[in-house]
């Protein structure tokens, strides 16, 4: 795991000391090694940046960037199957100098060219000059574990794990996209493939994109893409067997992310996605797995005493730390630093915290993100089971007549109800489902915070909404069902931009190397193609990973309700983060940018002060945003 940086600049006016610049931000993505390649070449300075963190072959000639036959590459990530792939390349008449995946990422695109991305199973960004070629290639894995940004502007590309990198050049000119700022607050995030800033972007999961250095042409291309895998036919397979075979899948994927010439070790929530990598893990294992679990004082949002006696069940040498709200409170601060782009989860708090303790331990820690995308976990996919059909079912005169009754009657003039909390969000909602009851609309409603009326109220001048994977189309009409286009929407989207992005710099924050067990593709390309009364099954959500769980770990200590380590932002933000509201969401603070409507916001800011606690996320998100501007922007 490590951090890339790097610049193509066909003014020739970038060096090798801009290039030591924009590394230098990411030092606490790779703390054991920095390297650097700069080149004037016919048409354009290259320079390609590199910090390492050493997690398979740990001596130095493993160090980036690494140079075979023409070709120059810095990567973040790993190849898990490097192995197996070198002794085919070594069949084929390669020999290699050492025993790391970057040599072996060199030498398989010297032998199959594009085509080498297919046999890759793992997370990277890849910045790869080939001299012979005179061409740049960049690639970023399938499910987009590991970011990589770029900016491309007046014939100057910047690439970078991180916003920061691209930041620190000279020439980057920093310029908000407001559509970006509009999707930060109604998801939390900004949807790839944009940025907060203009004329950047992130590579899309799954891309590759190429630069003609003769021509200056850039060119995407897409080499996998997981709604080739919900577009086909579902398997006819009985579940026993799917159940078993899902089992051998896991057990695989989970065993190559084991694979580290330093310590790793698990995060174990409590949950059932981290305690079926915790247990087949363990199962295979002569030694005691090293697990880890945050506790929090708060009694009704803690489950490290579950995660504990389900690491005593399994075997386990478990390490939990129970946190104070004072300690969680003071990650605040660096929150923008870290996460350099808007970003609103507050799980990052916990994820941060979590990382922390494992760090003090192992220097890999794997974190069992993507069971809820790939084997239906959500609550939202609850709601589409109960309410879905039930609204569909309403005739659609009916439907329309009860929309037009209550957009002629505010939230605010029904009395009684007015008063209850969420009401007015519930009520908004309700008629967005009954004009159009479609898995869609329900699971737009059920992720915006800003719904596209607030968001134009908000903004002092009209926003233009940005083109992303939430609106995609491309789940074919013969193999959907609401439970596949929700899945296979939240696996681009909210994975993406939102879980991935959190585990990554959270983590990255102190130079652990975090991997993702569940996003190996044969697991999400045989996941889509199951029956997905085998996912959601009689009510129960993530029913087939359940049932493996179930035969290593007992019913009766699983099945309790989530908690989850929930950040209790509505009572901060009520006391402890009034200050910083007050300070940060003030008519001056806001009036720096003038994106907002000031009266618009500081009217959300008196309702939550007000009693109207259900606009927590809203004032949340705003604080977020304001944060994040005056760390980047002022």
């Amino acid at each position: 795991m490590c951090g890339i940086a790097g610049f193509i600049d066909f003014k020739k006016q970038s060096t090798a000391e801009h290039l030591k610049g924009m590394s230098s931000c990411l030092q606490h993505r790779g703390p054991d090694g920095q390297g650097s390649y700069f080149a004037e070449g016919r048409e354009a300075a290259i320079g390609l940046g590199h910090r390492r963190l050493s997690i398979i072959d740990l001596s130095t000639a493993a160090n980036q960037p690494m140079h075979f036959d023409g070709l120059h590459v810095v990567f973040n990530g790993e190849i898990y199957n490097y192995a197996e792939i070198r002794d085919e390349l070594q069949r084929r008449g390669h020999a290699f100098s050492t025993h790391s995946d970057t040599e072996v990422i060199l030498h398989a695109w010297r032998e199959w060219g594009g085509d080498a991305v297919h046999r890759w199973h793992g997370m990277f960004a890849i910045a790869l000059y080939d001299e012979k070629k005179n061409e740049a290639v960049f690639i970023r894995d399938r499910a987009g574990v590991k970011p990589l940004n770029y900016y491309w502007k007046e014939g100057l590309f910047l690439f970078g794990s991180e916003l920061k990198t691209l930041v620190a050049h000279p020439a980057f000119k920093k310029e908000i996209n407001p559509g970006a700022v509009a999707s930060f607050l109604q998801y939390g995030y900004v949807s790839h493939p944009h940025c907060i800033y203009r004329d950047t972007y992130k590579l899309k999961p799954g891309y590759l994109l190429r630069i003609n250095l003769a021509t200056q042409q850039i060119a995407e291309e897409q080499y996998w893409n997981v709604y080739d895998y919900y577009n086909k036919p579902k398997l006819r397979i009985e579940l026993p067997e799917a159940i078993a075979e899902t089992e051998r899948k896991l057990v695989k994927a989970f065993q190559y992310r084991t694979v580290a010439d330093v310590p790793v070790g698990v995060f174990l929530s409590g949950g059932y996605d981290s305690t079926c990598v915790t247990a087949l893990l363990q199962k295979n294992s002569s030694e005691k797995l090293k697990t880890f679990t945050i506790g929090t004082t708060d009694e009704k949002l803690n489950e490290a005493p579950f995660a504990k006696q389900i690491a005593q069940h399994l075997g386990t040498e478990h390490t939990e730390y129970y946190c104070t709200p004072k300690e969680a409170l003071e990650i605040i601060p660096d929150l923008p630093h870290f996460y350099d782009e808007p970003f609103a989860d507050s799980s990052a708090i916990p994820t941060i915290l979590v990382s922390r303790l494992a760090r003090k331990k192992v220097t890999v820690a794997l974190s069992a993100d993507a069971g809820d995308e790939i084997f239906a976990g959500y609550n939202r996919y609850d709601y589409i089971s109960r309410y879905g059909k039930k609204l569909s079912s309403i005739p659609k005169p009916v439907r329309k007549m009860a929309v037009a009754a209550m957009a002629s009657v505010s939230s605010e003039k029904i009395p009684y109800l007015r008063n209850k909390q969420n009401f007015h969000s519930r009520y908004d909602k309700l008629k967005n489902l009954l004009n159009d009851p479609s898995p869609s609309e329900l699971l737009k409603n059920l992720s915006q915070v800003f719904t596209g009326p607030e968001i134009k109220a908000l903004f002092a001048q009209p926003v233009k909404e940005l083109s992303t994977a939430h609106t995609s189309t491309e789940l074919k009409a013969g193999y959907s069902d609401p439970f596949s286009y929700m899945m296979a929407i939240d696996y681009q989207t909210y994975m993406v931009d939102d879980i991935l992005q959190k585990v990554d710099r959270a983590t990255m924050s102190v130079s652990l190397e975090g991997r993702e067990p569940f996003l190996d593709q044969d697991i999400i390309e045989w996941a889509a193609q199951l029956p997905s009364e085998y996912k959601y099954r009689n009510g129960q959500k993530k029913y087939i990973l359940k049932e493996i769980v179930h035969k290593y770990v007992p019913k009766e200590i699983m099945e309790r309700p989530k908690m989850g380590f929930g950040i209790p932002v509505e009572t901060w933000l009520t006391n402890e983060l009034r200050p910083l509201v007050e300070e940060y969401l003030s008519e001056h603070s806001l009036q720096q940018h003038g994106l907002f409507n000031v009266s618009a916001v500081q009217k959300t800011v008196a309702d939550f002060f007000n009693g109207r606690k259900e606009k927590h996320l809203k004032v949340w998100y705003l604080l977020m945003f304001q944060m994040w501007y005056k760390q980047w922007m002022a």
